[in-house]
Protein backbone atom coordinates (compact mmCIF):
# COMPACT_ATOMS: atom_id res chain seq x y z
CA UNK A 1 0.00 0.00 0.00
CA UNK A 2 1.59 3.43 -0.42
CA UNK A 3 0.04 6.93 0.28
CA UNK A 4 -0.59 9.68 -2.30
CA UNK A 5 -1.93 12.73 -2.39
CA UNK A 6 -5.89 13.02 -2.69
CA UNK A 7 -7.17 16.08 -5.45
CA UNK A 8 -10.94 17.00 -5.61
CA UNK A 9 -11.90 14.25 -7.34
CA UNK A 10 -11.22 11.90 -4.12
CA UNK A 11 -13.80 14.20 -1.80
CA UNK A 12 -16.53 11.88 -1.50
CA UNK A 13 -13.93 9.00 -0.77
CA UNK A 14 -12.19 11.05 1.64
CA UNK A 15 -15.36 11.51 3.24
CA UNK A 16 -16.59 7.95 3.42
CA UNK A 17 -12.96 6.95 5.03
CA UNK A 18 -13.57 9.65 7.63
CA UNK A 19 -17.26 8.94 8.69
CA UNK A 20 -15.74 5.15 8.50
CA UNK A 21 -13.27 6.08 11.09
CA UNK A 22 -15.60 8.92 13.05
CA UNK A 23 -18.74 9.55 14.20
CA UNK A 24 -19.76 11.75 13.38
CA UNK A 25 -17.78 12.01 9.92
CA UNK A 26 -17.08 14.97 8.24
CA UNK A 27 -18.63 15.48 4.77
CA UNK A 28 -16.91 16.45 1.32
CA UNK A 29 -18.02 19.85 1.78
CA UNK A 30 -16.58 20.30 5.18
CA UNK A 31 -13.31 18.87 3.97
CA UNK A 32 -12.80 20.95 1.38
CA UNK A 33 -13.67 23.94 3.33
CA UNK A 34 -10.61 23.09 5.42
CA UNK A 35 -8.40 24.08 2.80
CA UNK A 36 -5.87 21.48 3.46
CA UNK A 37 -3.38 18.86 1.99
CA UNK A 38 -5.29 15.41 2.13
CA UNK A 39 -3.13 11.98 1.76
CA UNK A 40 -4.85 9.04 1.44
CA UNK A 41 -4.06 5.10 1.73
CA UNK A 42 -6.94 4.42 -1.04
CA UNK A 43 -9.76 2.25 0.50
CA UNK A 44 -7.84 2.49 4.26
CA UNK A 45 -7.14 5.95 5.50
CA UNK A 46 -6.23 9.46 5.16
CA UNK A 47 -5.01 12.47 7.05
CA UNK A 48 -5.24 16.29 6.26
CA UNK A 49 -2.54 18.44 7.46
CA UNK A 50 -2.43 22.21 6.94
CA UNK A 51 0.79 24.34 7.14
CA UNK A 52 0.86 28.44 7.79
CA UNK A 53 3.71 30.25 8.84
CA UNK A 54 5.75 27.72 10.16
CA UNK A 55 3.59 25.36 11.53
CA UNK A 56 1.62 22.53 10.57
CA UNK A 57 -1.31 21.36 11.97
CA UNK A 58 -3.01 17.51 11.65
CA UNK A 59 -6.26 18.27 11.30
CA UNK A 60 -7.43 14.60 11.11
CA UNK A 61 -5.80 11.21 10.74
CA UNK A 62 -8.11 8.38 10.23
CA UNK A 63 -8.40 4.42 9.67
CA UNK A 64 -10.80 2.26 8.86
CA UNK A 65 -11.54 -0.01 11.44
CA UNK A 66 -11.21 -3.42 9.54
CA UNK A 67 -7.42 -1.76 8.82
CA UNK A 68 -5.92 -0.44 11.96
CA UNK A 69 -2.49 -2.45 13.60
CA UNK A 70 -1.73 -2.46 9.82
CA UNK A 71 0.75 -0.10 9.68
CA UNK A 72 -1.54 2.22 7.58
CA UNK A 73 -1.72 4.80 10.77
CA UNK A 74 2.15 5.46 10.86
CA UNK A 75 2.38 5.60 6.93
CA UNK A 76 -0.22 8.27 6.67
CA UNK A 77 1.25 9.78 10.04
CA UNK A 78 4.97 10.04 8.35
CA UNK A 79 3.24 10.83 5.19
CA UNK A 80 2.11 13.72 6.81
CA UNK A 81 4.95 14.90 8.55
CA UNK A 82 7.24 14.79 5.12
CA UNK A 83 4.69 17.26 3.37
CA UNK A 84 4.88 19.42 6.41
CA UNK A 85 8.74 19.65 6.29
CA UNK A 86 8.52 19.84 2.44
CA UNK A 87 6.32 22.97 2.95
CA UNK A 88 8.70 24.62 5.46
CA UNK A 89 7.09 23.79 8.41
CA UNK A 90 9.83 23.56 11.57
CA UNK A 91 6.72 22.03 13.99
CA UNK A 92 3.56 20.29 13.86
CA UNK A 93 0.90 19.74 16.23
CA UNK A 94 -2.53 17.79 16.48
CA UNK A 95 -5.02 16.85 19.30
CA UNK A 96 -5.81 13.43 20.50
CA UNK A 97 -8.35 11.72 22.74
CA UNK A 98 -6.76 11.22 26.24
CA UNK A 99 -8.91 7.86 26.11
CA UNK A 100 -7.19 6.39 22.14
CA UNK A 101 -4.33 4.78 23.54
CA UNK A 102 -3.43 2.99 20.15
CA UNK A 103 -3.43 6.58 18.80
CA UNK A 104 -1.35 7.83 21.57
CA UNK A 105 1.19 5.45 21.44
CA UNK A 106 1.79 5.76 17.80
CA UNK A 107 1.86 9.65 17.86
CA UNK A 108 4.47 9.02 20.81
CA UNK A 109 7.12 6.79 18.87
CA UNK A 110 6.76 9.06 16.36
CA UNK A 111 8.14 11.67 18.51
CA UNK A 112 5.35 13.84 19.51
CA UNK A 113 4.91 15.13 23.13
CA UNK A 114 2.26 16.54 25.20
CA UNK A 115 1.57 20.35 25.12
CA UNK A 116 -1.41 21.30 26.37
CA UNK A 117 -5.12 20.66 27.30
CA UNK A 118 -8.51 20.73 26.34
CA UNK A 119 -10.58 19.77 28.93
CA UNK A 120 -13.98 17.76 27.80
CA UNK A 121 -13.63 18.31 24.46
CA UNK A 122 -14.39 15.04 22.93
CA UNK A 123 -18.16 14.19 23.27
CA UNK A 124 -18.55 10.41 24.36
CA UNK A 125 -22.47 9.24 24.06
CA UNK A 126 -23.67 8.21 27.46
CA UNK A 127 -20.70 8.89 29.10
CA UNK A 128 -18.53 11.88 30.67
CA UNK A 129 -16.75 13.83 27.65
CA UNK A 130 -12.84 13.29 27.83
CA UNK A 131 -10.04 15.65 27.21
CA UNK A 132 -7.89 16.06 24.01
CA UNK A 133 -4.46 16.04 24.41
CA UNK A 134 -2.42 18.59 22.30
CA UNK A 135 0.63 17.38 20.95
CA UNK A 136 3.50 18.89 19.38
CA UNK A 137 6.38 17.27 17.82
CA UNK A 138 9.88 19.70 16.09
CA UNK A 139 11.05 18.39 12.60
CA UNK A 140 14.48 19.04 12.81
CA UNK A 141 15.06 15.95 14.84
CA UNK A 142 14.01 12.91 13.95
CA UNK A 143 11.62 10.58 16.54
Amino acid sequence: MSVRRAGPADLADLARLHAAAFSPGWSAAEIAALDALALVEDGVGLVLVRTVAGEAEILTIGVQPQARGSGAGRRLLSAALAAARTEGAEAVFLEVAEDNAPARRLYAAAGFGEVGRRRGYYPRPGSTPTDALVLRRTLNTPP
